[in-house]
Parts: C-alpha cells; sequence; structure tokens
C-alpha cells in the first residue's frame, strides 16, 4: 500500500478558509492589500539600498537581502492564499506543488532567520568592536554570511522536505489549512510520524533557538556597552541604531516560536491557521514600515530619491 501510495503520488486537499464562507471576502481583500504593499514596501527598501551611497553599508546591504528573502517569501504563500479565499470550495494542489511549495519556505524561513543573525552581529560590532568593525564587517565577509543563510536554507530544505515527503501519505490526503505548512503535511503521514516529529522538533531547536540565543548574546553585549555611556542622549541615539532590528526579531522569533515549539496537543485548526495568516502575510509586512519609519537615513533617502523624480520649480 505504501509503494502504491508513493507511485500514484497524491494529490492534496487545501480546506483553507471554507469552514469561515462569511470570513472570506473579507480576508481576501485585506490579504490582498497586504500584499500590494508588502510588495511596494520591500520593493522600495530594495531600491533605496541600491541607489543611496548613504545606505551602502554592511546593514544596509543585509536589510537588503532580508527585502529579498520576504518578496519571495511572500510570493511563495500569498498567490496561493488568494485563490484559496477567492473561492468557496477547497483547493486542490498537486504532491510536486505542495513539497516545492514546502521546500522554498524552508529555504526562505532558515534564511530570514540566518539574515537576523547576521543583522545582529553587525549591530554587535558597530557599537561593542566599532575599530574593527571594516575588517569584521568587510564585503567579502558581509557576502560569505549571506551565502552561508542561503546555503543553511537550502541544506535544511532539501534534507527536511524530502524526508517528509518520502512517508507514505493517504490516498486522498486533506489538508485543514490554507497552505502546505510542515505541521499539518506532517500530520497526515500514515507511517514514520513519530520519527518526523522528533526530526522537525530537532530542526526547530537548531535553527530557532540557537540563532535566537545568538542575536540574545549580542544584544546583551550591546547593553552592556550602551549602559557604559556617561550621557543619556548617546544612549539613546545607540539604542535608536538596534530597535527597528529588535522588533523585527521580536516578530519573526515570537511567531515562529508560538507556531512550532508550543505543545501541539493544545493547539487548533483555527489558531493554526491565525498563526500562518500572521507570519505569512501579517510579518512581512511590517518589516519595511518598521525599517522606514522608525529609520533616519531611510526616510532621508526616500526625500531624496522623491525629489530627484520630481524637482522643485
Amino acid at each position: 500500500m505504501a509503494g502504491e501510495n508513493h507511485t500514484t503520488l497524491p494529490e492534496f486537499l487545501l480546506l483553507g478558509f471554507s469552514d469561515l464562507k462569511a470570513l472570506q471576502g473579507p480576508l481576501f481583500w485585506v490579504v490582498l492589500l497586504v500584499y500590494l504593499v508588502t510588495l511596494l514596501g520591500n520593493s522600495l527598501i530594495i531600491l533605496l539600498t541600491q541607489v543611496s551611497p548613504a545606505l551602502h553599508s554592511p546593514m544596509y546591504f543585509f536589510l537588503r537581502q532580508l527585502s529579498v528573502v520576504e518578496l519571495f517569501y511572500t510570493t511563495d504563500m500569498v498567490p496561493r492564499t488568494l485563490a484559496n479565499l477567492g473561492s468557496p470550495h477547497p483547493q486542490a494542489i498537486s504532491f510536486q506543488g505542495c513539497a516545492a511549495q514546502m521546500y522554498v519556505f524552508i529555504v526562505l524561513g532558515i534564511s530570514e532567520c540566518c539574515l537576523l543573525t547576521a543583522m545582529a552581529y553587525d549591530r554587535y560590532v558597530a557599537i561593542c568592536q566599532p575599530l574593527h568593525y571594516s575588517t569584521l564587517l568587510s564585503p567579502r565577509a558581509c557576502m560569505a554570511m549571506v551565502g552561508t543563510s542561503w546555503l543553511t536554507g537550502i541544506i535544511t530544505a532539501t534534507t527536511h522536505a524530502s524526508f517528509i515527503f518520502s512517508l507514505p501519505f493517504p490516498s486522498h490526503p486533506i489538508i485543514p489549512h490554507f497552505l502546505c505548512d510542515i505541521l499539518p503535511v506532517l500530520r497526515l503521514a500514515s507511517a514514520g510520524k513519530h520519527r518526523s516529529e522528533i526530526s522537525v522538533m530537532t530542526a526547530t531547536i537548531v535553527f530557532i533557538m540557537i540563532p535566537f540565543s545568538l542575536i540574545v548574546t549580542s544584544y546583551i553585549r550591546i547593553l552592556g556597552a550602551i549602559l557604559a555611556m556617561a550621557s543619556t542622549q548617546s544612549r539613546l541615539k545607540v539604542f535608536s541604531t538596534c530597535s527597528s532590528h529588535l522588533l523585527v526579531v521580536c516578530l519573526f522569533f515570537g511567531t515562529a516560536s508560538i507556531t512550532y515549539i508550543r505543545p501541539q496537543a493544545g493547539s487548533s485548526v483555527t489558531t493554526d491557521r491565525a498563526l500562518s495568516l500572521f507570519y505569512t502575510v501579517i510579518t512581512p509586512m511590517l518589516n519595511p514600515i518598521i525599517y522606514t519609519l522608525r529609520n533616519k537615513d531611510m526616510r532621508r533617502a526616500l526625500r531624496h530619491l522623491v525629489k530627484r523624480q520630481h524637482p522643485s520649480p
């Protein structure tokens, strides 16, 4: 039976929000609006950090890479979510399509996790070891960190997705979700489920808790350096360079921890979908808003770009 399941490659049925028909219409327009804002915001960050000489520093280089990840991430998830919300019936997705969506999801999620860690390291070096900043964060070192982030995501996704989709599935699998997330798909497997759950939790601990611990360690040292400063004004000025990154870290690791580390016994389909909707749709929109509204350099670069395109008569 297991061999038959694998050779026929079952088609998955995504239930999405078909049980909440009254909310599907409003959710469709909200998700569409958020998606457009996300595309605009992250594209704007990529443009500004590319064309503005004032933003050609390691911090903004990492920010540009983060925006690229966010663009790919939302484009992998949101169009199918919109198709699901726009239809009164559950949407089918092929075995290959589900595997591809999960693969891209893991690649981008792990890459973002590593990029946020690199950005914390950037702030640590800038504040605690400013004399070594140009050496420790040279263009070559920054490229190596970004390359390592993508490579880590690709390796993790390849091993993780191939393992999950090598498990036998029912002939007509139904996913009570709007995307092929790891845990909902994993629960469908008819064999090897326990081994898979151990694998998922191991990867979660490694790629969520260890990077998060490195980020916390960086900020503990940064906090020590800030408290050692003589004036309150200097402390506030230095802390302001970290506040945007801290907010983004809390959003990313907070939702990831709640989703993948919380006990599954107390979870519900509605809670799982709400959390997934938040970290696949809302969070990518908030990141560029946080970085543009709270960052003077970004606002200044935006004003210069607007003046260049529309000079005063």
